[in-house]
């Protein structure tokens, strides 16, 4: 099996170190609640690296927000919805389902970037998932 890029492993949401164990159980749409391993399956890197610390994810996922919802509106726009105040509901109702419809992948997402780049020391090491 060939090693994932970065890129690759983000995509995936795959361990940091080894970029062979998953970061979650499950897919983000299932009906079961997503969780996060609390250590890769392959290489045991313990994910949540001290306590609360995934609560960084949270300023992440805000900016993955921001980022939708300036789509979202934009998208609207440049496909027909004039931008005028009769409008006013389309448009929030629009960014709700929108954000909505994207909030497991911002959670999921939000996780995997901070584990991959936003993580001092964390980096990875070829061969790590050989060990088990």
């Amino acid at each position: 099996m060939a090693e994932l890029s970065k890129f690759q492993a983000v995509l995936q949401c795959k361990c940091p170190r080894c970029r062979k164990g998953d970061i979650f159980t499950g897919s983000a749409y299932a009906f079961k609640l997503q969780k996060t391993n609390i250590n890769c399956p392959v290489c045991n890197l313990k994910f949540e690296r001290e306590p609360g610390f995934f609560y960084v994810a949270m300023f992440v996922s805000y900016a993955m927000n921001v980022a939708e919802i300036i789509t979202i509106g934009v998208a609207s726009y440049i496909l027909g919805l004039p931008l005028i105040y009769e409008n006013l509901w389309y448009y929030v109702g629009l960014i709700l389902f929108g954000v909505l419809l994207l909030s497991p992948i911002n959670y999921r997402y939000s996780r995997v970037i901070l584990l991959h780049w936003l993580t001092p020391g964390l980096g990875y090491v070829s061969g790590s998932g050989l060990n088990k």
